[in-house]
């Protein structure tokens, strides 16, 4: 495996430096979670985005959240066909194995995922209509919150429309998951939508009552 390369100088020394302060200070406690199972409040599945910080936006300790990130935060449909399956993985293992009681799908601001699939629906990115795009395959899982979208004229309305639509149709297909629908309908899960402003530190949640983000 002469193609995997050392850590970059600063991220070793960044390694070293959380080493001798944060859990040098906290030993104790690290050692204790590790000890144990995991008993995560919640699942979040969110954005790959670098910019998307779940734990620092919930103030989160660690094996608080059991967190799955993905290109645009979305869940493709129940579709059990010997495939690989990274997200439905996930949220299996959440809902049976980890009993997750909140799973929540946290959607964000100028996700290129998002206006990927816009320009790919547009006939602007012919490139992830390719069979061979990874990305424009997973985009496709979008498509129908376009076709909702499709009328807006304000372009920027329309983006942020359909980022709420990633967030909305995961939902819609999490309740596709014999699974998932059974712990829903039991009271034994309960399903979120949030979508967060990243540039000015904003969350909204779906309301069922609205039928429209409101913020939190």
């Amino acid at each position: 495996m002469n193609f995997a390369k050392p850590l970059p100088k600063y991220l070793v020394q960044r390694y070293q430096g959380w080493k001798a302060t944060t859990f040098s200070e906290n030993h104790a406690w690290y050692k204790k979670i590790a000890g144990e199972d995991q008993r995560p409040r919640a699942m979040v599945i969110s954005c790959c985005d670098s910019r998307v910080h779940v734990t620092s936006i919930f103030g989160a300790d660690q094996g608080e959240f059991f967190i799955h990130r993905n290109v645009a935060n979305l869940v493709p449909p129940y579709q059990p066909d010997s495939d690989h399956h990274g997200t439905s993985a996930a949220v299996e293992y959440a809902v049976c194995a980890l009993k997750v009681t909140h799973l929540i799908v946290l959607g964000h601001s100028n996700c290129g995922g998002v206006q990927g699939c816009l320009s790919m629906c547009r006939g602007e990115a012919p490139d992830l209509e390719k069979t061979s795009s990874f990305v424009g395959r997973w985009m496709d899982i979008l498509r129908p919150g376009y076709d909702r979208v499709k009328d807006e004229p304000d372009q920027h309305k329309q983006v942020r429309m359909l980022e709420k639509e990633a967030v909305l149709i995961s939902l819609e297909n999490l309740m596709s998951f014999p699974f998932v629908r059974e712990a829903v309908e039991n009271d034994m899960l309960a399903l979120h939508g949030l979508w967060t402003e990243i540039g000015e530190g904003e969350l909204e949640y779906f309301d069922t009552k609205t039928s429209t983000f409101l913020p939190v």
